[in-house]
């Protein structure tokens, strides 16, 4: 069956589609789960494995939350579930290598047991070449959807089981906000709390406005009920999510309503702990800044992805803002909140990047001192504008490049944990430290990994640390007493 014929029978993603911008407010949606099919998978079993950013986790949470509404249970054997399905992200070529080679793997199961339903959403099913690959050389996945229709999710659910059809429906549209979705959330403590979906930036190298679609933002008051019911149920934190969160409200056409506004907002319900990610600097505006660094509940950590910084890469990734003004961001970040943590995303090797470039980013990391930074090798995303771009640099280079950014961003997480020795932190205590189960750990305001001996009983809780020793990737201290 050709490509063309594909789209006879199944809905499948557009790029051209996916471009398209009206830049006006999204339409709202009020999610019931069918009376109908309520139930209908009780006594059987799902397993989700979730790749990529938080934004994919908060909609896993949401899947799980229909497939529980459904009579599923949750499972982590896979031998036993009924339904594993895998939500997937685009951001880099090898993140989807992964998948494809699990999507192998977890052939033998069907072999095993033919009704089991096996299927794939998330961005990766956003992109025209994965659903043409999954039709043409994965005959065994029964269903294939995307980021816009998880709503649609128990529908599929019921065409796949009692009607044995393949589903393959991906929506390439601007985007809607979808209330009341059910959830079952991952953690007791810590919430995330989406407050936008979508971004319209167009970074030349991203493929997420393809993926998520149009930026759209949630009323300001559906997400402060949420987080006022966050802090009713006991949570000790939350984090704001969005693809370009800090550009929340920006939609907004009649009822002006900015970032700022919304964390004053949240703020004022009194919960303790508020995160944000991921802002983009182009959005990030003084009032915001002057925002978080007013009230104690907003945590003082920022991580400001600026990718490079050199004036040169930053205009052919178009990114929309110089070096100059990241300076600029950061120091008004440091004065007007005390103590600020900032972390960054670097991308190294980008199409045209000289070495001369490569040094501006060197110099941009040391006189900004971020105290942390995810660091990759640019990756080419097909249907972006930067696939196309002459890259004559070697891989080698690209390599060598990597390594010498990493030695000075480690230096970053070191001084910015040394800077706490000595001093009193409140950490949310998580659980029990991976490497020895006899310490805990948690975060730290600044989002510092702290590790801590302390009675198990404090999991779930926010206590007072004293650091007594600062190490490149975590923090070590003694508890205070009276806590």
């Amino acid at each position: 069956m050709s490509e063309k014929d594909y789209s006879k029978y199944f809905k499948t993603p557009s790029v051209k589609k996916a471009r398209m911008r009206t830049f006006t407010e999204a339409d709202i949606e009020h999610y019931a789960v069918p009376t109908h099919l309520k139930g209908i998978a009780s006594g059987k079993y799902y397993k989700i494995q979730t790749y990529g950013c938080q934004a994919n986790e908060a909609d896993s949470e949401n899947i799980k939350g229909i497939l529980e509404a459904l009579g599923f249970s949750e499972t982590k054997d896979e031998a036993k579930a009924d339904f594993i399905l895998l939500n997937t992200c685009a951001i880099r070529e090898n993140a989807e290598n992964r998948v494809f080679g699990e999507l192998g793997r977890l052939k033998k199961y069907k072999r095993h047991n033919p009704d089991l339903l096996l299927g794939i959403s998330g961005c990766m099913p956003q992109e025209e070449k994965v659903v043409n690959k999954l039709l043409k050389s994965y005959p065994y996945v029964d269903l294939v959807f995307g980021t816009h229709n998880i709503d649609k999710l128990a529908t599929y659910i019921e065409t796949a089981l009692f009607n044995k059809e393949r589903v393959v429906e991906v929506f390439s549209e601007e985007g809607k906000v979808v209330e009341n979705l059910p959830r079952k959330r991952n953690h007791q403590t810590k919430a995330w709390v989406n407050i936008m979906y979508g971004c319209d930036e167009f970074c030349t190298y991203c493929i997420v406005p393809y993926t998520r679609g149009t930026e759209r933002s949630r009323a300001p008051e559906a997400i402060i009920e949420e987080v006022k019911t966050l802090k009713e149920e006991g949570y000790k934190e939350v984090t704001l999510l969005g693809q370009n969160v800090n550009a929340y409200g920006r939609d907004f056409k009649k009822n002006p309503y900015s970032f700022a506004n919304l964390l004053e907002a949240l703020a004022k319900t009194k919960i303790p702990r508020i995160r944000f990610q991921t802002s983009h600097p182009n959005d990030f505006d003084e009032a915001s800044v002057k925002m978080i660094g007013t009230y104690d509940n907003i945590m003082p950590h920022i991580h400001l992805p600026v990718q490079s910084g050199s004036n040169d890469i930053l205009k052919r990734m178009n990114r929309k803002y110089s070096r100059d003004r990241i300076f600029e961001l950061v120091n008004q970040m440091r004065k007007y909140i005390p103590g600020v943590s900032i972390t960054t995303d670097l991308i190294v090797g980008f199409p045209g990047e000289s070495e001369d470039a490569f040094e501006e980013t060197l110099d941009m990391v040391k006189k900004t001192g971020f105290e942390g930074a995810f660091t990759f090798v640019f990756s080419a995303r097909e249907g972006t504008p930067a696939a196309s771009y002459e890259d004559p640099t070697l891989q080698s280079e690209k390599s060598e490049r990597l390594k010498r950014l990493n030695t000075i961003i480690n230096e970053g997480y070191k001084n910015g944990h040394k800077r706490f020795e000595g001093s009193t932190v409140n950490v949310l205590i998580e659980g029990e430290s991976k490497n020895n189960p006899e310490v805990l750990a948690g975060y730290s305001e600044h989002y510092k990994v702290v590790n801590v001996r302390a009675d198990k009983a404090l999991i779930g809780t926010i206590i007072p640390v004293k650091i007594t020793n600062a190490k490149t990737w975590f923090l070590e201290g003694e508890c205070v007493e009276n806590t």
